[in-house]
């Protein structure tokens, strides 16, 4: 079996693109990866366009040695967008390998472990502030206050799911606003310097979320990048009293990092803009997370296992970073059956309505859970017309 054709799709999904390749074997069969492309300036497609060359006429059932052998090509640039674009071609190639063995990618691993997945509600008001007139085109109330969180909560827990997790949403001119601090030119975002307005007002937020969640389900804060470890560390130990199940934060500082999670009892959940082994290790080595947050679609899903199996052997869990379409949510949650030290999976619920078109196996959702597909490869091939009907950019 040989590679012949690498070809790349760009769909709409409301505000960003989503982004797949599709390799395609002289033998008739096909895998697909959903990758990103919407960070910073792009790129990875690019990098999949230069590497097609390099892995035509390589069998894709040997992932790891085209993996290895792409690393090394690159490896003066390791990491970044060389990284994802080596992620993707991974991916694809593991839903090749599976499909020609009969058997879903999880059992490559040795899984599952499991077969029904806790998830939490990623971006929970976040993306209903941020985005506020998509949503209520699509039928979705608007979140505007304080109180409407506290009814959002509720919501939450009505639909079963066991945890939620959340950004800094601030009042301002009477309504609710996505802060977006790490990602954007906000003022003082250079500084980075917290003040108590700034506490105050995630407090504010994560009280009215308890108030609707109750005490059984779990909450979650990611403030991603936007401090240094002054802002985060004071933040840590204003979020005490709110029995968070983690605080997610980024920083490329492993020792920082740790004395962050020394100093509060907050659990700490961070990791997720890593790239590889060698780029956890050092995190690991200074016991810098309680989570190991792991991108499966950066990452590939043969060395997000290897990360998970390393984290295994310092006790710490793992769980994905999954803000990304329907096959990448079901990528990720062949990584969580496969691996033993699973702590909860992140899933994107409010999105826009024709998420599950892009599949022709969408996956099911049951009280809070994830049902692992059981079919061969990722359990599902990607619908090339309905991407072909929303394309990206839109018309």
């Amino acid at each position: 079996m040989k590679i012949v054709k690498l070809e790349q799709f760009h769909a709409d999904m409301g505000w960003r693109p989503a982004s797949f390749l599709k390799i395609t074997t002289d033998e008739g069969l096909v895998g697909w990866a959903e990758y990103a492309e919407n960070f910073g300036a792009g790129g990875v497609s690019d990098l999949l366009r230069r590497f097609e060359p390099i892995i035509q006429g390589l069998d894709p059932r040997e992932v790891g040695k085209i993996t290895a052998s792409l690393q090394a090509i690159t490896r003066l640039a390791a990491g970044g967008l060389n990284n994802q674009a080596i992620a993707a071609i991974e991916n694809a190639c593991l839903d090749i390998k599976a499909k020609a063995l009969g058997v879903p990618v999880y059992a490559l691993f040795g899984g599952p472990f499991r077969t029904r997945l806790p998830v939490y509600w990623s971006h929970c008001g976040s993306f209903r502030v941020r985005f506020a007139d998509l949503f209520e085109k699509w039928g979705k109330p608007r979140v505007e206050t304080l109180d409407d969180l506290k009814t959002l909560g509720q919501e939450a827990v009505a639909r079963g799911f066991s945890a939620i997790k959340t950004n800094p949403l601030f009042v301002e001119n009477g309504r609710l606003k996505m802060f977006e601090g790490g990602f954007r030119l906000y003022p003082k975002l250079l500084e980075r310097n917290i003040d108590g307005a700034f506490i105050g007002a995630i407090t504010d937020m994560l009280a009215a979320f308890r108030e609707g969640l109750g005490p059984q389900t779990g909450l979650m804060l990611d403030i991603n990048f936007s401090q240094r470890t002054e802002g985060f560390l004071r933040i840590a130990r204003a979020l005490e009293p709110f029995d968070l199940t983690w605080f997610e934060i980024d920083m490329h500082d492993p020792q920082a990092l740790a004395h962050v999670r020394r100093s509060s009892r907050v659990p700490i959940a961070s990791l997720e803009s890593i790239h590889g082994l060698r780029g956890y290790r050092p995190y690991f080595e200074e016991g810098a997370a309680d989570v190991a947050v792991v991108d499966v679609p950066w990452n590939g899903l043969w060395e997000s296992v290897r990360i998970a199996t390393l984290a295994d052997a310092y006790e710490v869990n793992c769980a994905p970073h999954n803000f990304y379409g329907t096959l990448a949510s079901i990528m990720s949650a062949h990584f969580c059956a496969a691996i033993p030290n699973f702590r909860i999976m992140e899933l994107e619920v409010d999105d826009v309505p024709w998420r599950d078109e892009f599949v022709t196996v969408p996956p099911t959702l049951e009280k809070g859970e994830f049902v692992l597909p059981t079919g061969p490869g990722w359990g599902t091939e990607v619908n090339e017309e309905a991407l072909r009907a929303r394309p990206w950019p839109k018309r």
